[in-house]
């Protein structure tokens, strides 16, 4: 292909393990390669967040000064601020909408390619993600920002662990992203056409998740029942937090392990579904 090694490594029955590792890193790089190809949408894409985070920050920044004492809900105005910038930064990052690919191959039929192949399907579909993670991060997360701290007061971290933190709390934002996306997208199995459930998944999960509002604005009964009770804060409003040292150092902690069990529970259960997926096809001969 042009000169370009296109091969997958293979599974070895002597090391397993390696294998895997060779495999997944293979596949995370053709994911990264993918989307490295689009630059054009890259820009423009860049461009459009870049715009709705100055309208979001100057709105925010309205709160945090006609709040008491300059702070809104906790946030000062560089806390505000930094939240709005990561936030247009990670929308991309994490994808909360635009993943349409695996309900598209259930309906057209090509997913039965998938299952022929030496990779489990949610791995298979995770790993090329987690390679378009890594290109928007760099390409998509890193410009809004750049622009954000040109024009306004972001806040820098004072404590030595959040960076790393935050490092940890965008990789399980991903992988939780990718459970709830590869889910919805499953339905078609049994629905054949998912248009519906993707539709409401794109209406609720900017709001759910803290795109356009911090989720603290919230009755304080409500936010934490959306933390404990769903997965949608860890796939934005903690990674912020997070970064903005929002709360004391052991909450920070907390949330990101809640954020490790929600994205270690959206796996499995999208292994399940898969599994009685392909149990449904195999019971129509499909």
């Amino acid at each position: 292909m042009n000169g370009l090694d296109a091969r997958v490594p293979g599974i070895s029955p002597d090391r397993p393990f390696r294998g895997r590792v060779t495999t997944f890193g293979a596949l995370s790089w053709s994911g990264f390669r993918r989307y490295a190809t689009y630059r054009q949408a890259t820009i423009a894409g860049s461009f459009t967040n870049t715009v709705f985070g100055f309208l979001r920050c100057y709105v925010l920044l309205a709160v945090a000064a006609g709040a008491a004492g300059g702070r809104a809900a906790g946030y000062d105005a560089e806390q505000l601020a930094t939240f709005v910038w990561v936030g247009q930064g990670l929308l991309t990052v994490v994808s909360l909408w635009g993943w349409t690919e695996l309900a598209d191959r259930i309906r057209s039929g090509d997913v039965a390619a998938d299952l022929l192949r030496p990779v489990h399907p949610v791995i298979g579909y995770l790993a090329p993600d987690l390679g378009r993670a890594a290109h928007a991060m760099i390409f998509r997360f890193l410009p809004p920002l750049t622009v954000g701290a040109l024009f306004f007061d972001l806040y820098a971290p004072s404590r030595w662990f959040t960076v790393p933190l935050f490092a940890l709390s965008v990789l399980l934002a991903v992988i939780g992203s990718f459970g709830l996306r590869f889910l919805v997208n499953a339905t078609a199995y049994w629905l054949h056409d998912a248009r519906g459930p993707i539709t409401l998944w794109v209406l609720s999960a900017g709001v759910l998740a803290g795109l356009y509002f911090p989720l603290r604005f919230l009755p304080d009964w409500l936010a934490v029942t959306l933390w404990v009770g769903t997965p949608f804060p860890g796939l934005l409003q903690t990674p912020a937090d997070v970064l903005v040292e929002r709360d004391p150092a052991p909450v920070q902690a907390a949330l990101v392990a809640l954020q490790a069990l929600w994205a270690a529970a959206l796996l499995g259960l999208a292994a399940v579904v898969q599994r009685r997926a392909e149990k449904r096809l195999v019971a129509q001969g499909g």
